[in-house]
């Protein structure tokens, strides 16, 4: 085999395969013996026609397609390794000579990964900003943990904004009642804005027993077409009113809801969480903000096909969402209105960055010589086993991981240490 290349652009090379006569003749027989058994040749039972017969019935041609696949599956994958080229796609296959007794020539243009001229990576600077925690952030949570311990109760009196009411009602369009428009003992929040045009505001003032007929107007798009803007009657019985109360922030409030017997240590210990994941959340700002310089001061040229596959993996990862929640991308793409096509163009901005991320790290860590040993592979297998796996078959994970997921196992760690060696050279100002 002869390997010449080409590049045709900074991120694509033509290479050109030369394959000896006796190879390719080696692989037209292959396809014979693959094929033979689909020809039809008088005189002969089928499968039995010899090679030379299949020719001249069929033509040389006929036996081409198989041989060539045979061919460029063998020869391709040696002409990438020879040349060190890794590539980002599918090749492109045309064929320059064949022909029995003569050499074999075809051509593989493919786009491959592209070269990073990376910028500065240490030393970067970045803003990091700790907000503090103020009285009315704790308050606010104070508030929060307040109504999460709402108690609701039957009250006297009339339906007043905020209260829950326990209704009976049943819909009609134009007289007819239709179908999702009826429950009974429902209980609806007034003021919610739980259900359509002035329905709650209209049942304000009714008391317990008392019954009325709700007049409403469905919204132009409410997303069925028998009531999309039609006028509706709503037959509705109160059985109950509820009113929240809401419990008084003591300290015997702060003992129910906490581990704490006083308002004040409850107060305390919710500013020093709050305090906490301010800092985290700094830090967080400050490594994603040192990041996103560190990809912005390099240059690369991001190939459609990169970007093209970081969208397959995208839409994969939604799929698989979905599965945990009994839902497939079908009815995702009808529930949103949108559609695959819709998702790439949205997401495709987010695809490119993720790929320069990745070939971002990838270049530093070849610059660095940071690798992945197999022993941090190994302990990196053991720490996901022991966490997710069966405790009795956190061996058994182990090996799984390490034959299926090696090389995201490995890559996972490299970014790590990258991360960590940039960070450690960062500066916050």
């Amino acid at each position: 085999m002869n390997v010449k290349m080409e590049k045709l652009e900074k991120n694509v090379v033509k290479l050109e395969i030369t394959v000896g006569a006796d190879k390719f003749a080696e692989a037209v027989k292959k396809s014979y013996a693959k094929n033979a058994k689909k020809f039809n040749v008088p005189g002969f039972r089928k499968g039995k026609a010899p090679m030379n017969i299949i020719k001249k019935y069929y033509g040389d041609s006929a036996l081409y397609e198989d041989a060539i696949n045979y061919i460029c599956d063998t020869t391709y994958p040696k002409a990438l390794v020879e040349n060190n080229i890794n590539p980002v796609d599918y090749p492109a296959i045309d064929i320059v000579q064949i022909e029995e007794g003569k050499e074999f020539i075809y051509t593989a243009t493919v786009a491959t990964v592209p070269e990073v001229e990376l910028g500065a990576y240490k030393g970067i600077e970045a803003k990091k900003e700790l907000a503090e925690v103020t009285a009315e952030d704790v308050e606010e949570r104070l508030k929060a943990m307040q109504a999460q311990n709402t108690r609701v109760e039957v009250k006297e009196g009339a339906i007043e904004n905020g209260d829950i009411a326990v209704i009976d009602f049943k819909g009609f369009v134009d007289g007819v009642a239709f179908e999702g428009g009826e429950a009974t003992n429902y209980e609806l929040e007034i003021g919610s804005g739980s259900f359509i045009d002035t329905f709650e505001d209209q049942l304000v003032g009714l008391k317990a027993g008392e019954s009325k007929d709700v007049n409403v107007t469905f919204p132009e798009q409410y997303g069925k077409e028998e009531l999309n803007g039609k006028p509706a009657k709503f037959e509705v019985t109160v059985n109950a009113v509820k009113a929240k109360e809401l419990p008084e922030i003591t300290d015997e409030f702060a003992s129910e809801v906490s581990e704490f017997e006083t308002l004040e240590e409850l107060r305390n210990s919710i500013k020093e969480e709050l305090t906490k994941a301010n800092e985290a959340k700094s830090q967080n700002d400050y490594e994603i903000a040192v990041m996103e310089t560190v990809v912005a001061n390099a240059n690369v040229e991001i190939p459609d096909a990169m970007v093209n596959r970081e969208l397959d993996s995208m839409i994969q990862d939604l799929e698989n969402r979905l599965r945990y929640q009994g839902l497939d991308l079908a009815s995702y793409f009808k529930f949103t209105n949108t559609t695959e096509a819709d998702f790439r163009n949205q997401m495709r901005e987010i695809a490119a960055k993720n790929v320069k991320n990745e070939l971002v790290i990838d270049a530093i860590a070849k610059v660095e010589g940071v690798e992945a040993s197999e022993e941090e592979i190994k302990e990196r297998a053991t720490e996901l086993a022991s966490k997710y796996g069966e405790a009795d078959k956190v061996e058994e994970t182990v090996n799984r991981l390490l034959q299926v997921q090696r090389g995201y196992l490995a890559t996972q760690i490299v970014n790590e240490k990258i991360k960590n060696l940039i960070m450690e050279n960062a500066k916050s100002i």
